[in-house]
């Protein structure tokens, strides 16, 4: 190994070993569970923790020679490194307590623990110890927001800065805005409104009749806006109308940016929330959509009645526009309209710097805008027309990123989807398992609908999901940056 290559890989090394050791630790909460409960999982447990530490505090001894502040490359890389091995280490609790499931849906499971998609491979969740089911919704938790936006709170104490870190991660096209102004305090400050609002949501839940274990699993499912569930009905098990209104209520506030959250919290001034440009846009279009549908729904006497109606089609509406993926009825059976009105929704209506997945609100209105902005371009085409969001003057450069952002996001689920169809699956499953995997939603439609799991697919159809997953998690660029030569040139 030559001395350049030394001093690229070591100090991301030990960074990686600390995050990997950290991610043990997270362990420790289903291991408890699992002895006190003596569920059967606690060898799946002790394997996993000591192997994960094991590796970690190997990385980070190796590494520790080298620490520096990480470059835009590096954080780039680790950001890569990160998501792709963590998973690997949260599926060894699944191997070895469930030895008849295959690597490849082991690793899916737990990529879509972490990337919070909610897509699953298991069934008869309900059968399951609660230690595994803890384990799997844990993963939301900690991805929803995002592994390395935690660790930059800490990576102060180990001497290295997380500023690139935290812009390869963070899900915003405007990355270089900060709301305090060190990165491990921004960071710290996104993580106490993420810990107050999920420990509210777990209190309004046990209130409306949640099991404890239940209120908190489902919290965490319903703040990463992922989609796991200890029952195989999944919400539906429920049959709640006020547990249903409860999450979506929490499903449209994890959708909208932390960053405004963080903001309001601060100073206790709601009427900021006002002055975000992307939730009059986020909640016009998801609840708008919801009432549009349940009328549609009504009038085709999918339901009996329109209160029905609304309650179901609502529900789903926000459930999977916000990229929650819960489902209290099987909406891959509506009209084929509805259903694919649920995918364009997942694919851009949460904000930027909110816990969903998609292209996000930020983005597809900034791409309305330069549309009309062209459109008027035609008709006056020596006219200064500078593009406008909420009061700021948005940079040509953020509107050229978008563009190409868009273009191969649109290229990456065309290409996907045609991958998927080569394997032999029809159309419609194809196409809506990578919509819904690259937006991290969870279900799609066909034979990976709310009623069906992930588990009909092949070890290789669900690997190509696992890549989707990542590809969206990591908003594209990330990923596809570190596969390109110059990435690699000194």
């Amino acid at each position: 190994m030559t001395d350049d290559l030394v001093r690229r890989v070591f100090p991301i090394l030990h960074v990686l070993g600390a995050i990997i050791f950290g991610f043990g630790l997270s362990m420790l909460a289903p291991l408890l569970l699992s002895e006190i409960s003596r569920d059967g999982a606690q060898r799946a447990y002790d394997e996993a923790v000591l192997i994960t530490l094991g590796v970690g505090l190997t990385f980070w001894a190796i590494g520790r020679r080298w620490r520096r502040e990480l470059k835009t490359r590096d954080g780039i890389l680790l950001v890569v490194l990160t998501w792709t091995l963590l998973p690997a280490f949260a599926a060894l609790p699944l191997i070895i307590f469930l030895p008849d499931l295959s690597l490849a849906d082991a690793y899916f499971e737990a990529m879509s623990g972490l990337t919070a998609t909610g897509a699953t491979v298991l069934s008869g969740l309900d059968d399951l110890p609660q230690s595994i089911n803890l384990w799997r919704m844990q993963l939301h938790w900690l991805g929803g927001l995002g592994v390395i936006v935690l660790v930059t709170a800490v990576l102060p104490l180990l001497g290295v800065g997380g500023r690139q870190m935290f812009k390869a991660e963070t899900p915003t096209p405007m990355k270089d805005q900060k709301l305090t102004p060190r990165m491990a305090e921004t960071a710290r400050g996104l993580w106490v409104v993420y810990i107050f609002l999920t420990v509210l949501c777990m209190g309004v839940l046990w209130a409306l009749g949640m099991s404890f274990f239940d209120a908190v699993v489902h919290a965490f499912s319903v703040m990463g806006l992922g989609g796991f569930s200890s029952h195989d009905a999944s919400l539906g098990y429920f049959d709640s109308v006020w547990i249903e209104v409860a999450v979506a209520v929490f499903a449209l506030i994890a959708g909208i940016n932390f960053a405004t959250h963080f903001a309001v919290m601060r100073g206790w001034r709601f009427s900021l929330y006002k002055h975000d440009p992307e939730i009059r846009w986020f909640l016009g279009f998801v609840l708008i959509s919801g009432v549009v549908l349940s009328l549609l729904l009504w009038q085709r006497d999918v339901f009996l009645d329109f209160p029905s109606a609304l309650r179901y089609t609502l529900f789903n509406t926000i459930s999977v526009a916000t990229t929650l993926g819960f489902a209290t009825t099987d909406y891959g059976q509506w009209p084929f309209f509805a259903g694919l009105w649920l995918m364009f929704l997942c694919s851009f209506s949460t904000s930027a710097g909110s816990t969903g997945g998609g292209i996000k609100m930020m983005r597809a209105v900034l791409l309305y805008k330069q549309v009309y902005r062209e459109l008027k371009k035609l008709i006056h085409p020596n006219a200064q027309m500078p593009l406008r969001l909420g009061e700021s003057v948005v940079p040509n450069q953020i509107i050229y990123a978008v563009l190409a952002f868009m273009f191969i996001y649109v290229a990456s689920i065309v290409s996907l989807s045609f991958v998927l169809s080569f394997t032999g699956l029809d159309v419609l499953t194809a196409f809506s398992a990578i919509v819904a995997c690259i937006n991290n939603t969870g279900p799609g439609l066909g034979n990976v609908g709310p009623a069906t799991t992930y588990a009909v697919l092949s070890d290789f159809q669900v690997s190509v999901c696992t890549f989707a997953m990542l590809l969206g998690r990591l908003e594209l660029f990330t990923l596809l940056v570190t596969l390109t030569p110059a990435f690699w040139r000194k």
